[in-house]
């Protein structure tokens, strides 16, 4: 059922986003006169199609939905006839081709605007912003967080944000560390004493920003689920000490517990000795002998309780009215563009890791797993992915918009175009480009693969 799910999603997100870039460049090159004689969702062979409008446009769903084009009249691509002349794409002006390229990426970009402020509007549950405890050496710990401590506001360049929740906080802290920047947090303690500021210094964290785990590696992480037994396996350790779900763990041999990850963490470091557990239930406080079970995973012991730990997260709803909605689906847009364009230039500098390139089956991954989150989440997936679409058609390789962009660009400036062979060299070692960055993104789809089913 989950891979039905995962396939369906994919299927579902590429065509929309497909679909949509097409239509950017179809519906501009109508809007400038240019006669289109075909609209396809995908190559090859035609499964279905049908003709409208008064040029008698051909649209088509095609059997590789690997992408689509728009083929417009251009005398460069074959004979053209005497009363279509005037509306060949190659006639037109600098201005009009430019902008019917451009389209395109910009129509991406504009649906994830609107699907970010769908999702705005919506209003979507998240966690509250509270800081776990960090490892006692790591960075954020020197800085002074304690774990615990809830994040009301950043200080940047004098100016204080408040913060809504741990998802903004994130990305805020992201931003911060590919910047190379500092940054201030305005924290209440667990304790609920007085509101004191935490300096976190991001300048030499540029290049370690781009991996997945940073933030963790820093030492800032949201604070783990409190210690409680949320439902216990028949027969097992958990059971067989008299815990039931629901139950509290308040301390392990003495020593305090407030989290899932801690208990977790001392059920590791037993050592399979048995444990004297603090337990709180309806009300009333009991203590429970635990001795946790060995089990080999990847070849090494690890110690169960078989019982899943953890309550539930605070949590906040977000929620904008109409207007700030459209402005937080602009300003999402732009920072993940930027964030895409950063990332993607240090890739080429040698500055982050090839290992940022995801291809189609990591996509599909999101996709099945986003959407059985719910609709909320899988069109903020969808979002994600079409400025991710909309960013890489711009970049400056000849095979794609940014490439016949950067065409126009060399043509505004000299008054004359790209000869036809530069073009078609230029094309070749565009496609070897685009070769190896999808063989790249395959692979560390393989490879994350792999490594899940190991």
């Amino acid at each position: 059922m989950n891979l039905l799910i995962t396939l369906l999603a994919f299927a579902f997100a590429l065509g929309v986003l497909i679909t949509i870039h097409e239509y950017g460049h179809y519906r501009v090159a109508v809007a400038c006169g240019v006669k289109v004689l075909r609209f396809s969702i995908g190559f090859g062979k035609p499964l279905l199609r049908w003709t409208w409008g008064a040029d008698k446009t051909e649209f088509t769903l095609s059997s590789i939905p690997l992408g689509g084009y728009v083929k417009m009249v251009d005398e460069r691509e074959g004979e053209v006839a005497e009363r279509d002349l005037p509306r060949a794409f190659n006639r037109q002006s600098l201005a009009k081709r430019a902008a019917i390229v451009a389209a395109g990426p910009a129509a991406n970009l504009l649906l994830a605007v609107v699907l970010f402020a769908v999702v705005a509007l919506v209003g979507v549950r998240e966690p509250v912003a509270v800081l776990g405890a960090p490892p006692a050496q790591s960075a954020a710990a020197i800085a002074g967080v304690r774990g615990g401590e809830r994040v009301v506001a950043t200080v940047q360049g004098g100016q204080q944000e408040a913060v809504q929740s741990w998802t903004g906080l994130r990305w805020t802290l992201l931003n911060a560390a590919m910047n190379g920047e500092r940054i201030g947090l305005v924290v209440e303690p667990a304790s609920g004493g007085p509101r004191h500021d935490i300096s976190l210094d991001f300048s030499s964290s540029m290049q370690a920003a781009e991996s997945a785990g940073f933030l963790r590696t820093y030492g800032l992480h949201l604070q783990s689920p409190p210690a409680e037994i949320r439902e216990v396996v028949s027969g097992g350790p958990a059971q067989r000490s008299g815990l039931q779900a629901g139950d509290r763990v308040l301390a392990v041999d003495g020593r305090t517990i407030t989290t899932a990850d801690a208990l977790m963490q001392a059920i590791q470091a037993s050592g399979g000795k048995t444990l004297v557990l603090e337990v709180r239930r309806d009300g009333s406080v009991f203590q429970a002998r635990l001795q946790p079970k060995a089990v080999v995973v990847d070849g090494k012991s690890v110690w169960r309780i078989e019982a899943m730990l953890g309550g539930e997260v605070p949590m906040v709803k977000i929620e904008r009215n109409p207007l700030q909605a459209m402005q937080d689906g602009v300003q999402r847009t732009w920072d993940l563009s930027v964030l895409t364009l950063k990332t993607l230039g240090r890739m080429v500098v040698g500055q982050a890791s090839l290992q940022n390139l995801s291809g189609p089956v990591t996509i599909a991954d999101y996709a099945g797993k986003s959407a059985e989150l719910g609709w909320v989440a899988y069109l903020s997936f969808l979002a994600v992915v079409s400025v991710s679409l909309g960013v890489l058609n711009l970049l400056p390789l000849p095979i794609l918009d940014g490439g016949h962009l950067l065409y126009y660009a060399y043509e505004g400036l000299t008054r004359r175009s790209v000869s036809q062979r530069w073009q078609e060299r230029l094309q070749q070692g565009g496609l070897v480009v685009i070769a190896m960055m999808m063989a790249i993104a395959l692979y560390n789809d393989l490879a994350r693969l792999l490594g899940q089913m190991h």
